[in-house]
């Protein structure tokens, strides 16, 4: 048998790294599992103004320190996608795509969300062919192009000030009366020359020749209308992907995981964390506090149970 861990994280975004830290700082052992990148869906973002301590940093940069910071603690770490959980007389089995089971006396699942989709004709066949979500990962195919962000939060707002300096036009399309991102995002983006804004709307289709994406359909005002471009970035919120784990941790009709700001599960020892959990606000400051208390009560666990 391998060796078995105090806890077991899930996720490698915020709440999943700072609970890391909390529990290797408590003695425990701890094993990270991260799917796609350390650090989680900040990563995408080119600039970030809203973390204590600091004025401004990169999320990729952000991600990077959390990740050593927790190696450097004695953390380790592992590139898989875990498909789920079973309990066993040790503990809990993870089951991994890749990689062996890997086992833990608690386990912590951080496992964030994803982007939503608009759910229309074409969408999934377009994704990553002119249907995208990080434009720092795909905003320089549009150098000089035309551009549509569908979105109307911060989200939206920090992805179209970066592709408002590369695009030769941004075409922003909010499905609300109006804007809702801060005002000083808005007036970031709104100062340069080639955004243009609508609000009320609803994009009903992705208009394309030859297979390829040349434009969107939308009603604006109830009114249809249609826009040519050469890609949409869409920024349209986020949902959790949880349906895994419903067998150890309730969700909601959302998908979310019914928790608290502590973590707690009808599994003893399983606790959540995160964006991936029911709560009302989703930022990186209360995605570490839900990491720190889900720790903190997992190590208690651990203490309490003699493991």
């Amino acid at each position: 048998m391998g060796k078995i861990y105090d806890t077991v994280i899930v996720g490698g975004g915020p709440a999943g790294m700072t609970a890391a830290v909390y529990a290797l700082r408590n003695g425990k052992s701890v094993m990270v599992i991260e799917k796609s990148v350390f650090g989680g869906q900040i990563v995408n973002s080119p600039k970030v103004e809203n973390i204590p301590g600091f004025e401004s940093i990169s999320g990729e940069e952000f991600g990077d320190m959390m990740l050593n910071q927790v190696m450097k603690q004695g953390g380790e770490v592992l590139f898989d996608e875990v498909r789920k959980l079973e309990k066993t007389a040790e503990g809990i089995s993870v089951i991994c795509d890749l990689s062996e089971p890997v086992t833990g006396k608690t386990i912590i699942l951080a496992t964030g969300t994803k982007h939503r989709h608009l759910g229309l004709e074409k969408e999934e066949d377009l994704i990553g062919k002119g249907i995208h979500f990080c434009a720092v990962c795909d905003g320089n195919f549009y150098q000089g192009k035309t551009v549509v962000m569908v979105g109307g939060g911060n989200s939206a707002f920090v992805e179209a000030n970066l592709l408002a300096d590369i695009a030769d036009k941004v075409i922003m399309l909010q499905d609300m009366p109006f804007f809702t991102a801060d005002q000083k995002l808005q007036e970031q983006l709104f100062k340069k020359g080639n955004v243009e804004k609508h609000v009320n709307t609803k994009v009903t289709e992705y208009l394309t020749e030859d297979g390829k994406l040349c434009g969107v359909a939308y009603l604006e005002n109830g009114e249809p209308k249609t826009v040519s471009c050469d890609g949409v970035f869409l920024a349209v919120g986020m949902v959790p992907d949880n349906q895994a784990f419903a067998d150890v941790a309730r969700i909601d009709e959302r998908g979310y995981f019914i928790s608290d700001e502590y973590g707690l599960t009808e599994t003893e020892n399983v606790f959540v964390a995160g964006d991936c959990r029911t709560k009302t606000l989703r930022q990186v400051a209360t995605a570490c506090s839900d990491g720190a208390n889900a720790a903190i009560k997992a190590c208690e666990y651990l203490n309490k149970n003699a493991l």
